[in-house]
């Protein structure tokens, strides 16, 4: 295949990267960029369309697509898709993307910069900014929706404001910088810590640098948004993740203005997806109110979905997100392999990867995940009558940004051989943490989504942070460290979640995989990047062609809550 100008200058910039990785994974964006990993308006559109089929608005519903970063493929494809059946609805869609005009984004991932000289040198400008703004803008433009471009919204003042700012700021004050009334300096330290696969930065000059870089981005990105949202009203702004930088910037500052904002994500169950309203489902998943779940009718049918459901997560089938492969389910050959001693209590320990969504939660016991594993190693250290088993989370190895913190390496650091009550299961084990949950009398967590699941078969859940089973009333949820010494000083449990709380977490869990995730029946899972690809048509983006995007675009145009009702057993 002839390689375009475009590819010819990303392929001779990256022979001077040292990283294989790294050549590999701008060389396929570099590909991807030709257009083939983006969705085909073109040829979509190329059929005949009913006008007649198009919904009339008296006074259309004014829609900003913020997808920003327009070689996030995943996003594409599904931003693209809701624009189009938005506007088959009567909306008046415009998107929004980044022109290169900031030095920091959330596609700035490790793998892609691994050397840190040249990108707190060059940030993604040289290459990255290249093979993103130009191939979205055409994927928009084919599906007829109209693009709009970040430094529409700039002047050259300011970016005088944006660069005194980020470089003279003290290095301590940057993560609690605000500007114009946004928490710049947060979404700044969470795109850094993304970026370093880190739970905390430290205190070398390129961390600093880097720091630097999001946190112009992030006042740019408050100044440019701010101006556009002025100048043309919109009544509703979609982004995806709804944090990190650009997007986390984009939906506070239309929280700002008052206009409505729904963020989504992909989800695990095939096809399907979570969207919120006015923040990350990070912070909405906890804050939603209990009674959406609680007061729903409950069946024979659905505690049967939810159990095959949930027996299934086992091996991940039913599911396009999934973190094991041919995991061991054996229990017996499990509690061998790691050696614990089967007439000891276990009491089961969940990570999650220590720089994800690094956000505030005013309900954690500590104040990150470190300190909190650090604590519980301790305390068992004072407890051989019990044993911990931690079970490192598989994403550090084989998720989208494999960690640069693992866990085995702090508590090595930290304790240097762990005391023998204290068992170690690493993420690239092939033990299945749900099998060995089952050996456990009890399970302590601290934001792992995991917990749903493991309530849901009476194993009781302490959470110390901020899982989202915290505050639905069968966990055990600990508010500060004395607390949870004293939680932890009542074990073991010995007895399973009665039936009444059992049956409290098999409803919340069908809420969460069956009502919060919606399915979209249009996507098909790619075999690498992008991971999915939408693969309906057009007829099928109008009402009534899809159930799950029908409540999709109701969400987005009226404000109906994101919750799906469309499962067979939700209408028994």
């Amino acid at each position: 295949m002839r390689l375009s100008k475009i590819t010819k200058i990303v392929v001779k910039y990256l022979k001077r990267f040292p990283s294989v990785d790294s050549f590999l994974q701008i060389r396929k964006r570099a590909h991807l960029a030709e257009g083939s990993g983006y969705p085909q308006w073109k040829s979509l559109f190329a059929e005949k369309i009913s006008t007649s089929r198009v919904v009339e608005r008296g006074s259309p519903i004014r829609v900003l697509i913020a997808t920003s970063t327009g070689a996030h493929l995943p996003a594409m494809h599904v931003e693209s898709m809701l624009a189009v059946a938005l506007s088959l609805r009567g909306a008046h869609v415009e998107s929004l993307l980044c022109d290169g005009v900031l030095p920091c984004c959330q596609l700035c991932e490790p793998r892609i910069f691994p050397n840190l000289d040249r990108f707190t040198k060059d940030g993604p400008s040289k290459v990255l900014c290249k093979i993103c703004f130009g191939p979205g803008q055409r994927c928009y433009q084919e599906a007829k929706i109209n693009s709009r471009s970040f430094s529409e919204g700039l002047t050259k003042e300011d970016y005088a404001i944006a660069n005194r700012i980020s470089e003279s700021l003290k290095f301590e004050e940057i993560s609690t910088y605000c500007y114009g009334g946004i928490n710049v300096g947060e979404h700044a330290m969470s795109g850094s810590l993304r970026y370093f696969a880190r739970a905390a930065l430290d205190s070398q000059s390129v961390s600093r640098v880097v720091l630097r870089r999001y946190l112009k981005s992030a006042i740019l990105t408050v100044i440019s948004i701010d101006k556009i949202l002025s100048k043309n009203k919109f009544d509703v702004v979609v982004c995806h993740h709804g944090i990190y930088v650009p997007q986390g910037i984009v939906g506070a500052v239309a929280r700002r203005k008052n206009i409505r904002v729904v963020t989504w994500n992909p989800a695990y169950r095939n096809n399907s997806f979570i969207f919120s309203h006015n923040d990350t489902y990070h912070h909405t998943l906890m804050t939603e109110p209990t009674s959406i779940w609680q007061e729903m009718v409950w069946s024979e049918s659905k505690e049967l979905q939810i159990d095959s459901y949930l027996r299934s997560r086992w091996i991940g089938d039913q599911d396009w997100i999934k973190f094991h492969r041919d995991p061991i389910c054996d229990q017996d050959k499990i509690l061998e392999e790691i050696g614990v001693n089967k007439k000891i209590p276990i009491i089961g320990c969940l990570t999650n990867v220590m720089w994800d969504a690094q956000l505030h939660y005013p309900s954690n016991a500590f104040n990150n995940m470190l300190e909190w594993i650090e604590y519980t190693v301790k305390y068992f250290i004072q407890r051989p009558d019990l044993q911990l088993v931690i079970r490192v989370h598989p994403a550090e190895i084989n998720g989208s940004v494999p960690t640069r913190q693992p866990v085995a390496d702090e508590l090595k650091r930290i304790f240097g051989t762990l005391p023998k009550n204290v068992f170690l299961v690493n993420g690239d084990s092939k033990i299945s943490t749900y099998a060995l949950a089952r050996a456990c009398d009890a399970v302590v967590i601290y934001g792992t989504k995991t917990g749903v699941e493991l309530a849901s078969t009476g194993i009781p859940i302490i959470v110390a942070g901020e899982a989202w089973v915290r505050g639905k009333g069968f966990t055990i949820d600990v508010n500060s460290p004395e607390h949870y010494n004293t939680v932890l000083d009542n074990l073991p449990i010995r007895v399973r979640m009665s039936r009444e709380k059992t049956l409290l977490a098999k409803k919340y869990a069908y809420h969460f995989f069956f009502r919060r995730m919606i399915p979209i029946n249009l996507f098909k899972k790619g075999p690498g990047w992008p991971p999915y690809e939408f693969s309906g048509t057009i007829d099928q983006l109008y009402p009534g062609g899809d159930k799950g995007l029908d409540c999709v675009c109701e969400g987005i145009l009226e404000g109906e809550e994101f919750v799906f009702s469309g499962m067979t057993a939700e209408r028994k």
